[in-house]
């Protein structure tokens, strides 16, 4: 069996420890951005530091067993898109929410898996999908913990926007005052949409770019905004869309 020609043990624990280190590493670049409430956290990033490494292993142990025949790395490498376009189907978006990231992670991950295996790398393959596994599972208490501390606005990345609702009538004028507030303010808004409200009004959604804000700051700009006539109400909120 091609399985048990190809096992090595000192192979096996090169893998080990690469994958220890990606998995280490990956989860401090996760960690980071998991407190940051972002969308891609602590263990999609896990995830997929550890499925890329797999794969480079992989790629590796096959230049070394086939004495430099480029084919099983190529096909290798048709597993890795097709696994891309699969992982991008299972993301969805809604609105500022982004769902299925860890599921496509987790497919990213599980294509290593079984390109180990089809490979005959069995045990790299069992090494690799006890990391997997890891990830999605030891992590997650971690991410659970930090979802339930409050956000802290100066460390944060979040993004903001900001929503006046106003008369049709005035809603030039109240777009044109919202960005000048804004920017006095030192906020500058990176995008601007509008749509009806109702029968007879109009919501004006003015996105601001990432950053750190002073809650207070933008309490004012609102309040400004519905003291402006035709305004009817003014409010902001932040998200963690990338």
């Amino acid at each position: 069996m091609q399985a048990i020609q190809y096992f090595n043990p000192t192979a096996l624990i090169d893998t080990v420890v690469s994958l220890v280190f990606a998995f280490i590493l990956g989860a401090m670049i996760g960690f980071e951005r998991q407190v940051r409430q972002r969308t891609a956290g602590l263990r999609t990033n896990t995830l997929v530091a550890v499925g890329a490494a797999i794969f480079v292993l992989l790629g590796d142990r096959l230049f070394q067993i086939h004495g430099g025949n480029q084919g099983p790395i190529h096909v290798v490498a048709y597993v890795v898109s097709g696994i891309g376009f699969l992982g991008a189907g299972a993301i969805m978006k809604e609105g500022a929410n982004v769902t299925g990231l860890n599921t496509a992670a987790t497919l990213w991950g599980s294509g290593a898996v079984g390109a180990c295996a089809g490979a005959g790398l069995i045990g790299e393959a069992i090494i690799a999908a006890m990391f997997v596994l890891a990830s999605n599972t030891l992590l997650r208490p971690v991410v659970n913990r930090i979802n339930r501390q409050p956000v802290n606005e100066e460390a944060s990345e979040a993004m903001y926007t900001v929503y006046v609702i106003c008369s049709s009538q005035s809603q030039a004028d109240v777009r044109e005052k919202a960005i000048e507030l804004l920017e006095a303010a030192n906020y500058p808004v990176r995008e601007v949409d509008q749509h009806p409200f109702g029968q007879t009004e109009i919501e004006i959604d003015a996105r601001l770019y990432a950053t750190a804000v002073e809650a207070e700051e933008l309490d004012k700009v609102t309040a400004a905004l519905e003291a402006h006539p035709g305004v009817s109400q003014a409010f902001w909120n932040s998200s963690g869309e990338e």
